[in-house]
């Protein structure tokens, strides 16, 4: 479904596998431009739903898309890693689903000023939480050579990332890399012809892998599996959209503990480690985009979502 222009990944998949009841309690975790809120808050009579996140920007314009459903919607400027809290805050009683979406929205790649894409120029920012004090600036104007290189190979997993990080630190004892524009021009100088010539843009793992160390995108999405399953009702849903391979193995490995982590030998008649299961799964692999939507929405040809139920 397409809401003023904006097509939330996985919409139909996710609904469907929230289970939603009219009379629940349930999170989204990463409003965005709150496609999938809409259609749970749609359903609820007596319920309510949470609407998190991290940029204010999001929550005002949510407010205004979901004000039709205004007695059931409350808003929280928060980072989804602390989803439990807010739900214990809230007083609504446990969540009878969540769902969290870790990609980037549309607007914030498409919106210049806030620096997350490398085929427009501006001001090196991608924050997703403007009011937060370290930005993509100060990671690429002030971070040592060695841990440039770390976070492209680990985040980025970009195979000339020595490469990239040695020519942004020789370029920046001349001046400060102060653009998108600027780095880019910096890692292409950095890359080899031939990785020039890929179809991929040369920029784009480098920009993934400076977003996610700015916003700490992997820790968030750790604390985030590693509690929030604490806050859902018996029978609760939880949702999760990943879209590239460090957050999927997050997630899945996160369930997984929760499904399966006794440590007794396979040979012990009974259980003795104390591992309690707390989480199913619905959907032991994960749920792609199908053809359709692929060709409505490219930008969701890398969404996984993992799904599970609290027991």
């Amino acid at each position: 479904m397409v809401i003023e222009n904006h097509i939330p990944v996985l919409l139909y998949e996710c609904i469907e596998n929230l289970n939603i009841k009219p009379d629940g309690v349930y999170l989204d975790g990463t409003l965005g431009r709150a496609g999938h809120s809409f259609e749970i808050a749609s359903k609820l009579t007596s319920g309510h739903l949470i609407c998190v996140d991290k940029d204010e920007t999001a929550l005002i314009q949510g407010a205004e898309r979901l004000s039709a459903f205004s007695d059931k919607v409350l808003f929280v400027h928060d980072d989804f890693r602390n989803s439990a809290k807010i739900i214990e805050n809230a007083g609504f009683g446990p969540a009878d689903g969540m769902l969290f979406d870790l990609g980037v929205s549309s607007p914030q790649l498409d919106d210049a000023s806030r620096g997350f894409s490398y085929m427009q120029d501006s001001p090196l920012d991608m924050r997703m939480d403007t009011s937060s004090s370290f930005s993509a600036y100060d990671l690429i104007n002030g971070f040592e050579e060695a841990e440039l290189s770390r976070i492209f190979f680990e985040y980025g997993e970009e195979r000339f990332s020595r490469r990239v990080a040695s020519a942004i630190v020789r370029e920046r004892t001349n001046k400060p890399v102060e653009t998108t524009g600027e780095l880019v021009e910096i890692i292409k100088s950095a890359m080899p012809a031939s990785a020039l010539r890929e179809k991929q843009h040369p920029a784009k793992r480098i920009f993934q892998a400076v977003r996610i160390a700015v916003n700490d995108e992997l820790g968030a999405v750790e604390e985030m599996i590693s509690t929030a399953p604490d806050a859902l009702a018996s029978g609760g849903r939880l949702c999760v959209i990943s879209f590239h391979s460090l957050e999927d193995r997050i997630v899945k490995n996160g369930i997984a503990r929760r499904v399966n982590g006794c440590t007794c030998p396979r040979e012990a008649p009974v259980c003795t480690c104390g591992f309690v299961q707390t989480l199913r799964h619905v959907t032991r692999k994960p749920i792609v985009p199908g053809e359709e939507e692929l060709r409505e929405n490219p930008r969701s040809r890398s969404a996984k979502l993992r799904v599970a139920e609290r027991i």
